[in-house]
């Protein structure tokens, strides 16, 4: 029972329950999606190329001169005040994040399936994430309880780098891979106990290499690639597992993908409030939370 598949020019392999430990904080489900719809444009971006089809780019922008703030006092006294550049800023959002499953339907389309459904040997997923502020996209995997592994971001897709727009769709894997094989998780006959872990920050983690860093990394030492995070860091991304977060589904299972999404996926713009909502959001509970973790279950029988 595993789901396997060549992803980020590394071979993954995915099976049996994907279990989340997540603790869900009750409230009302309305809430939830409102405070991460709220935050869409509320009209599509029209100024896209329509013959463009190049993977939208994943390097952090260059940072912008800008005059510093006033200054307010005190800065420490408001956990929701953090330093950002050369003056504080204030937390207004919750850390959010959106996740779609797509199946691959009879007819090869992409339609959304409730991530509870039993899947068999030959069926095929994909996973679209989607984000309420910008920030930076993790993905680990561990197998069988064991070391975990970076497979993203990956020396060989993005230039190694991990920067992700807000309400700009990423998908895992790519619907631009040059071969068929290489655009869906498929699931084959075998068992395994793998668990992939999807970390979306505020900042950049402490210690992970990205973009150049992570390329000339690589290159020196190809036999370490990818890389593994040291214990400080996989502590941390535990505990956030296990907070508390704002949870809220829907239930339009069996609806294809449209012609925005997939645009919005592989051009680099953004889902405007007329789009789609995710089939399942995940929000923190607090303004000052520097990260969100979650993990996906996976029945695979």
């Amino acid at each position: 029972m595993i789901l396997k598949a060549i992803v980020f020019g590394a071979v993954l392999l995915f099976s049996g329950f994907l279990t989340t430990p997540i603790s869900t904080a009750q409230g009302i489900d309305e809430d939830v999606r409102g405070a991460f719809m709220t935050t869409r444009p509320k009209n599509a971006d029209k100024n896209v190329n329509a013959t463009s089809s190049a993977r939208p780019g994943r390097r952090r922008p260059k940072p912008v001169a800008t005059p510093d703030p006033t200054p307010v006092p005190n800065p420490s006294d408001n956990p929701g005040r953090v330093k950002n550049g050369k003056g504080p800023k204030i937390r207004t959002t919750q850390l959010g994040l959106g996740m779609t499953l797509f199946a691959r339907n009879t007819n090869g389309l992409a339609v959304r399936v409730d991530p509870a459904h039993e899947f068999r040997q030959g069926d095929m997923v994909r996973l679209l994430l989607e984000t309420n502020a910008d920030g930076y996209l993790y993905l680990f995997n561990t197998t069988n309880g064991g070391q975990p592994v970076l497979i993203y971001p990956d020396p060989q897709l993005d230039e190694g780098g991990n920067y992700i727009q807000a309400h700009v769709p990423f998908e895992i894997p790519s619907s631009l891979a040059t071969e068929e094989r290489l655009r869906w998780l498929a699931f084959d006959e075998h068992a395994g106990a793998e668990k992939v872990y999807v970390a979306f920050t505020r900042e950049p983690l402490a210690g992970v290499p990205v973009e150049d860093e992570l390329l000339g990394f690589c290159k020196a030492k190809a036999s370490n690639c990818p890389l593994h995070p040291d214990a400080e860091l996989w502590a941390a991304i535990q505990k956030e597992v296990t907070a508390p977060v704002a949870v809220a589904k829907t239930k339009s299972f069996g609806r294809p993908q449209t012609a925005r999404e997939q645009q919005a996926t592989t051009r680099g713009i953004g889902l405007s409030k007329k789009d789609p909502e995710p089939s399942l959001i995940m929000m923190t509970t607090t303004t000052n939370s520097t990260m969100l973790v979650a993990t996906l279950d996976l029945i695979h029988k």
